[in-house]
């Protein structure tokens, strides 16, 4: 029983918890219930305001970032009604305005990544939201584009440092294009001879000219880097028998034959110099002989001819169709110019038929050249294929083995250095750009390493001193010269360099099509 002290109602419990001394009246009830109606209508009000309004001081996360700033009073163009997130529909409607299948921000883009490869494109069903790797809601100074590593590891793999696979060039072993015969030993002494060179380095960089940006470095060019020392005034042809038409036979065509002929795409004709052509009665002899000589490409092209009637594509072609996966769009680039030059020479004929054909292949070639400059469209290289390499079935063995023994002679001097099969100079891949996911700048490594530090699987330095040749299979152009992940775990480290997804790695690294600003005006932001 409660006891009663000072004027209180008394104690209750073992702990004499005290009694208040009168019951709040009903009054005093009425108004609590009333105070505390009235703050759940204000707060109610409050964010209701913020969601129909705009305002973001209390519900959102923080400032904007400087390139979302000028929607701080707009939550609507990002986040959707009601669901308060952020879809990736919401961010294609300013990001993505390209009108393409893989859009430059996508994942799908990602899979197809640097390469231009299509065969990289593997959707996945759950995949990842913009807004997963680019939060908001960070501050004005925040740079949403710098994605950290934990987003990348959710998918890939833990530590530069201990799990990072060893680069694809490297782990697969491949032979590189072997179309070139490059022995770099041999280049590396002559050109420290004549330009009295004492450091190796210094003749690397005499054909590995870098890029402006110092990431990569610009595509191998004959007449810079070649023309000095390779088909010179003095090269020539052995004979060549010329083709009789009417006795038939294997031969070549003359200038003279070609002009009389007058078939498209040989405008070159009247501005070649008929001195360089000499006359042993049924042999012709050409001196000099140029790279990428138009005569001798023709002449190559009429026997490709007879050997695959059924070339297609691979007629529009100087070279083979051995194009790297992400180059495919290379090949339509040729195949049209060479259109375009056969439909140039053809301008300066009356007949009515033949200007409406032209009027007809330019149309074409319109449209063909739109597919090919869009970034996202699948090029099949099936087309230029030499019909799967099935010769004429009715040329006989003696027939083929003249004509093979005339490609041999009339590409002789090419021989020097090129690959020739099936009647074809095998194409060299001049860029040969192996880091096709990932940046790596030289400018920023020269000064802590040289380049046969790190380029060292071709035994350069081990030869330079003599006059030994090293075996073909220790020097060629087909070794991947490039250094294992190995080399660059040596300084990218936590207590090093940096070893950070986005040193090397973009995830987004296609920006070409942005440039393009006609887009942005076709539907308002």
């Amino acid at each position: 029983m409660a006891k009663k002290r000072g004027g209180r109602k008394g104690t209750f419990g073992d702990l004499g918890l005290p009694v208040a001394g009168a019951y709040p009246s009903t009054a005093t009830r009425r108004a609590l219930v009333g105070l505390g109606l009235l703050a759940v209508l204000v707060l109610g009000a409050v964010l209701a305001w913020d969601h129909f309004a705009g305002g973001q001081g209390l519900i959102s996360g923080g400032t904007l970032s400087s390139s979302h700033a000028v929607f701080t009073d707009d939550c609507g163009r990002c986040h959707d009604p009601g669901l308060r997130q952020v879809t990736d529909d919401r961010c294609a409607t300013c990001h993505e305005k390209f009108g393409d299948d893989l859009g430059i921000y996508t994942f799908a883009r990602h899979y197809v990544y640097r390469s231009d490869d299509f065969r990289r494109v593997v959707p996945q069903e759950h995949e990842v939201e913009c807004a997963a790797c680019h939060p908001e809601h960070r501050g004005r100074d925040t740079d949403i584009a710098d994605v950290s590593d934990v987003a990348c590891r959710a998918c890939h793999f833990d530590s530069f440092g201990n799990d990072h696979p060893e680069f694809d060039f490297a782990a697969e072993q491949e032979p590189d294009n072997q179309a070139l015969r490059f022995p770099h030993v041999h280049h590396v002494r002559e050109v420290m001879k004549r330009q009295q060179l004492e450091d190796p380095e210094r003749a690397c960089l005499l054909c590995h000219n870098a890029r402006q940006d110092g990431r990569g470095f610009e595509p191998l060019d004959f007449d810079r880097h070649c023309d000095a020392c390779h088909l010179t005034a003095t090269t020539a042809s052995p004979g060549l028998p010329v083709l009789d038409g009417e006795a038939g036979g294997v031969g070549v065509e003359t200038l003279e034959s070609l002009a009389e002929s007058g078939g498209p795409g040989l405008r070159w004709v009247y501005f070649s110099n008929p001195g360089e052509f000499r006359r042993r009665g049924s042999l012709v002899v050409k001196t000099p002989i140029h790279h990428r000589d138009p005569w001798l490409l023709e002449n190559l092209r009429r026997l490709r001819r007879r050997l695959y009637p059924d070339a297609g594509l691979a007629d529009l072609l100087r070279a083979s169709a051995d194009a790297p996966a992400g180059e495919i769009r290379a090949l339509y680039h040729e195949a049209v110019a060479t259109l375009e030059e056969q439909a140039l020479g053809l301008r300066g004929r009356p007949e009515p038929e033949i200007q409406q054909e032209l009027e007809r292949i330019r149309s074409l070639v319109k449209i063909v050249q739109r597919r090919i400059d869009e970034p996202f469209e699948s090029l099949d290289e099936t087309g230029f294929m030499l019909a799967f390499e099935q010769r004429d079935p009715r040329l006989g063995d003696e027939e083929t083995a003249a004509i093979d023994a005339l490609v041999s002679d009339l590409t002789e001097a090419c021989r020097g250095c090129h690959e020739v099969s099936n009647a074809t100079i095998v194409r060299v891949d001049r860029d040969q750009r192996e880091l096709r996911r990932a940046e790596f700048d030289h400018r920023a490594h020269i000064v802590q390493r040289r380049c046969l530090d790190c380029h060292d699987a071709i035994p350069v330095r081990d030869y330079l001193g003599s006059e030994e040749k090293p075996a073909a299979e220790l020097d060629n152009s087909g070794i991947h010269n490039l250094p294992r992940v190995g080399s660059c775990q040596e300084c990218h480290d936590p207590r090093q360099a940096s070893d950070r997804c986005v040193t090397c790695h973009l995830f987004h690294p296609d920006k070409g099509s942005r440039a393009e600003l006609l887009p942005y005006f076709e539907e308002a932001p």
